[in-house]
Formats: C-alpha cells, sequence, structure tokens
C-alpha cells in the first residue's frame, strides 16, 4: 500500500492542531509544534495510537491548562526559546540570547497549567557572588571574564520541567568474567579470563526523574545544575510566583519528554545491574526492564541565567535559584593552553634524555 488515509482525525496532544501520519517515523506528528504520537497502521488503513500517554493528554480538562493569569507570550526568532511574562511588559530583547528578534505567539492551544512550583531563594547580588567565584575558579578560562559578572544582564527565569516516577523489576544477565594468572616460560605473569554465564534481578523505585523542557537555556549546561529539591520543597503553582518573572514555556512536550526520562531510568538500571555482575569484569549485559505506577508532573524551577558575547560566540552562565549551584561555558585562553603544551614538551624532552 504506497499511500495510506487515515478515516480518523486526530488533534496534537501538545497544541491540538490535526496530527499528520508520518510513515518514515510511523507516527503521528503534529506539523505546528512538532509533537510526535507513536501509532500504529491496521490493515484497513485506520490509525491506533500506542501511547497511553497521549490518550490521558487528549483528556485533560481545559481548565488544567493555560497560566490562571493575563501572560504575554513571545517566540525569539534566534535561539527558538519561548518567553511567557506579564502582560503589561514591553519585551526588548529575548531574556536567554539577547536578541531583538522576538515575534508575538498566538498559542493554538493553552500549554498544559504547571502543577507546582519551586520558588527564588537566592537573591542577585548573592548570584552574581557566586558568578564571580565560578569565573575564578577556572583557570583555562580568559583572565578578562570576571568583568562579565559586573557587566552583563543577569536574569531570573522560571524554566520548564517534567519531573517522572516509575517503579521497575529488572531481571538482568551477562557474562562475568573472572581473572586468572598463568606464568609463562620466561617467569612473567600472563592475565587470562574465564567468562560465566550471570543473571539477576533489580528493583528500583524512581522519584522525581528531571527532564528539562527548556530550549532557551543549553541542555549540558542544565545538567550541571542538578540537583533541585523537587522532592520536599515544592509549592502548588499559584500565578504570583511568576509575578515580574519572566516563564519559559516548554517546547518539549510531554510524549517526548516521557521517552527521555524512560532513557534516563533504563540507564540507571544498567548502571545499578553491571554492578550486581560478579567477577572482576562482565561483557554482553542484557536488562529487561517492566515499568509499573508511572506518574508525572509538570514544574517549574528558578533559574539565574547570564549570557555574553565573546568573540563570535554565545555563552551561558547559569545558576540555581534555590542551591546556588553554578556552571557555564567559557571560552578558552589559547595563550595559557600554548604554554602548558610548551612546557609539557620541555619535561618530556628532559625525562626521555637524562632518563635513558
Amino acid at each position: 500500500m504506497s499511500e495510506v488515509t487515515a478515516l480518523s482525525k486526530f488533534s496534537c496532544p501538545a497544541c491540538g492542531a490535526e496530527a499528520v501520519w508520518t510513515p518514515a517515523k510511523h507516527a503521528l506528528v503534529c506539523p505546528y509544534c512538532g509533537t510526535e504520537s507513536p501509532a500504529e497502521l491496521k490493515m484497513d488503513g485506520n490509525l491506533i495510537e500506542e501511547n497511553d500517554l497521549v490518550t490521558a493528554l487528549r483528556a485533560l480538562p481545559e481548565d488544567q491548562r493555560g497560566w490562571a493569569a493575563e501572560r504575554k507570550t513571545v517566540r525569539c526568532q534566534s535561539c527558538q526559546a519561548i518567553s511567557v511574562f506579564d502582560e503589561k511588559r514591553v519585551a526588548q530583547r529575548c531574556d536567554f540570547c539577547g536578541s531583538p528578534s522576538l515575534i508575538h505567539v498566538e498559542d493554538i492551544q493553552a500549554p498544559i497549567r504547571p502543577g507546582s512550583v519551586l520558588p527564588f531563594k537566592f537573591s542577585e547580588s548573592q548570584v552574581r557572588e557566586s558568578i564571580r567565584k565560578w569565573y575564578g575558579s577556572h583557570f583555562w578560562a580568559r583572565n578578562d571574564l570576571g568583568e562579565k559578572a559586573l557587566t552583563d544582564t543577569l536574569h531570573g527565569l522560571y524554566l520548564p520541567y517534567w519531573t517522572f516516577d516509575a517503579h521497575a523489576e529488572c531481571p538482568w544477565e551477562a557474562e562475568a568474567g573472572y581473572h586468572y594468572y598463568v606464568t609463562d616460560s620466561q617467569g612473567r605473569q600472563q592475565q587470562h579470563t574465564r567468562w560465566e554465564h550471570a543473571s539477576g534481578h533489580v528493583s528500583e523505585t524512581f522519584d522525581d526523574v528531571l527532564v528539562p523542557a527548556s530550549k532557551g537555556v543549553h541542555p549540558q549546561l542544565l545538567d550541571k545544575l542538578e540537583p533541585f529539591p523537587t522532592t520536599d520543597a515544592l509549592v502548588p503553582y499559584d500565578p504570583g510566583y511568576l509575578s515580574g518573572w519572566v516563564v519559559e514555556q516548554y517546547q518539549i512536550d510531554l510524549v517526548q519528554a516521557a521517552s527521555n526520562s524512560r532513557e534516563r531510568m533504563n540507564a540507571r538500571l544498567r548502571d545499578i545491574c553491571a554492578r550486581q555482575v560478579p567477577g572482576d569484569t562482565h561483557r554482553n549485559l542484557q536488562i529487561h526492564p517492566e515499568f509499573s505506577e508511572q506518574t508525572f508532573k509538570h514544574t517549574l524551577l528558578p533559574v539565574w541565567l547570564l549570557t555574553y558575547t565573546y568573540g563570535s560566540k554565545t555563552y551561558q552562565v547559569a545558576v540555581n535559584g534555590v542551591t546556588g549551584k553554578a556552571g557555564g561555558e567559557y571560552p578558552l585562553s589559547w595563550v595559557k593552553i600554548a604554554i602548558a603544551v610548551f612546557l609539557g614538551l620541555i619535561l618530556l624532552f628532559l625525562v626521555i634524555r637524562y632518563g635513558e
């Protein structure tokens, strides 16, 4: 069958637009926001969605969408971040990358409302001190970067996150390797490995596995800010917490976030199972997890963000708005690197010359 026409129409679970069957991905793909909904093609050309999460999203009542307050939404044409802020505010530049190319966005369907928020605790003055220390702790950075902590604009932002809970029962099997040594004819010890089949079972409960839904902050930077105290410090969502602050609207929807969380859970299970394999080493580890008690929530987490341009490249420094933990990007000082390489070569030359 070269072409298949779906007999039923399916709306996008994230934005409400009509999703289109895409054979190459075996999924319903939204042409507006890109959300992919896994689906199965029946012999008669009908489509059946495979993911229970999609059904749950479609059943989400309208009173659980939107911000429960009048807000203005703009999209940055440079970094593609969607910022939401007080209706009376006039945005001049993107809070994430500094670009002036902002366009007003009319939502096709209001986003899923956050169920909780983690309020800011670190003030701007405390954050600037934390950034100064962060700059000073990186020897390979250029010497003039410290000035950025004083001169660049610091933005307090609420970033969108999904959190997932689940319980996993995970059987595993692998080949366990046991080292033993044999003395050769010249009296030298030779290491060999004896391989044996091994198996076991892991039970693991996942609590608040975080999946960031931001596109305004570089993903590798957000990992450096964890952990956030989401298990005991979240408060119920109230639009009052957002007053005066910029909020980024999620662009990684729940369907994709659920897939990302499963990858993180599988990676953690693999590590746990690997530690259970007996012997000195292992190979061909196979895990077979079964998940249950799966729940999720949408929350907003506080981050201070400083974006600066050095040369032709944009860098970001971010600070956890609750713990003060900082992480960032910086241009390397090639002068320092060249001196280090030169000194290393001199040391290597001396070792070779006088070690003979």
